[in-house]
């Protein structure tokens, strides 16, 4: 029997490598001679560094970058096991967590440091790099990334704007002149899994700038920097009218930049993971594939890393099993979509602290008995 386990992390307790080898534990003490397959997943969110690097044998960088307010921080990448494939998780350098609630400013912030983690990837030689959204502290359209990759956002005297959402306002002339020469050699895919607008009442200003601390009026000052970036950037690309695409408004309108300077594919998340780790290739001779995550609910259907495995799970007709820590409202809607059962692992009332620091005894004890409630029926 051949049993393919393929979860995402357990937030704040489990990497999915974790979250695998627990299954795998609980499994083995009642099928203790089945072949299993653990293929850490993920969503294109949190985690999905380290679940891509465990899936192949890959490497993580470390490197000081600017933070989203200049600052030097600490951020990492992955590096697959073909050493040509890189990915990174835009918050690792510009997340909301590297600024204090009380500093939280998109008119200033800068995606300057993801620019970097890219140019040093591009360094190394990769070829292809996918870069994960969210989590991001800025509202500038990546254009603090575009500059950190050596493309000029120049004012009307023909000086650089300032960083953040604001100085996009004062944009006049973009230079390329001065484009890391790599990136013409390198295929970029985006883990993207909104749909928002760059600009309007569902644009990255109104819809994700509250939560990193924009007022009304800040609203209305980055919404109209984004559109005239949009509107400069459409003269010189013509052909690349990206501002109402779905997803360019995503990460504060790094979506925007990426696609139109960069050359981007917008993807959904579990999408890229799944190709990119070769989940069909696994699942096509198995018997049983267990996913989960931290929390399935009614929203797990709709691109979470539990639905992405059960789709590839359903093109080799193969029972699929999800184990998370709780269930919430809905959950059984991943049910409907085929999904054979799923299953929460907390086994009482407990403290947040308790059930996290409890998450692998009780992952293990549910497969332990998910496995025995199995081998009944064999």
């Amino acid at each position: 029997m051949k049993i393919v386990i393929a979860p995402d992390s357990f937030k704040e307790s489990l990497t999915a490598m974790q979250v695998a080898n627990a299954i795998e534990k609980g499994f083995k003490t009642i099928f203790p001679h089945a072949e299993y397959c653990k293929v850490p997943m993920a969503d294109g969110g949190e985690g999905t560094v380290q679940a891509m690097i465990d899936a192949t044998n890959g490497k993580k960088v470390t490197l000081k970058v600017s933070g989203p307010l200049g600052e030097p921080v600490e951020a990492f990448y992955g590096i697959l096991a073909d050493n040509k494939t890189a990915v990174i998780e835009m918050a690792a350098a510009s997340g909301l967590h590297h600024v204090p609630r009380s500093k939280r400013n998109p008119l200033t912030t800068s995606s300057y440091g993801t620019g970097e983690l890219i140019k040093d990837a591009l360094n190394r030689g990769m070829k292809h790099i996918i870069i994960g959204l969210g989590g991001s502290a800025t509202n500038d359209a990546g254009a603090g990334m575009l500059t950190a990759l050596g493309i000029k956002l120049l004012n009307a005297q023909g000086q650089p704007i300032p960083s953040g959402g604001a100085g996009l306002s004062e944009l006049v002339q973009v230079d390329m002149s001065q484009c890391a020469p790599k990136l013409a050699q390198c295929k970029i895919d985006v883990a993207c899994d909104v749909d928002n607008p760059l600009c309007g009442p569902l644009g990255a200003s109104a819809i994700f700038g509250p939560q990193k601390g924009a007022t009304t009026e800040m609203i209305n000052e980055l919404d109209n920097a984004l559109n005239h970036f949009a509107q400069v950037s459409s003269s010189l690309f013509p052909s690349k009218q990206f501002h109402t695409v779905k997803g360019s408004g995503a990460a504060g309108g790094m979506g925007f930049g990426l696609l139109t300077y960069l050359n981007a594919t917008l993807t959904p998340g579990i999408t890229l993971v799944t190709q990119t780790v070769g989940l069909a290739k696994h699942c096509q001779d198995a018997d049983l594939v267990i996913t989960g995550e931290g929390r399935i609910d009614g929203q797990t259907i709709f691109g979470k890393t539990p639905m992405g495995v059960l789709q590839v799970a359903q093109q080799y007709n193969v029972p699929t099993i999800g184990i998370a820590g709780s269930l919430g409202d809905n959950a059984n809607a991943i049910l409907t979509k085929g999904m054979q059962a799923i299953f929460a692992i907390i086994p009482g009332v407990a403290p947040l602290e308790v059930v996290l620091e409890e998450a692998e005894t009780n992952l293990i004890n549910t497969s332990q008995n998910i496995a025995a409630t199995l081998n009944m029926s064999l």
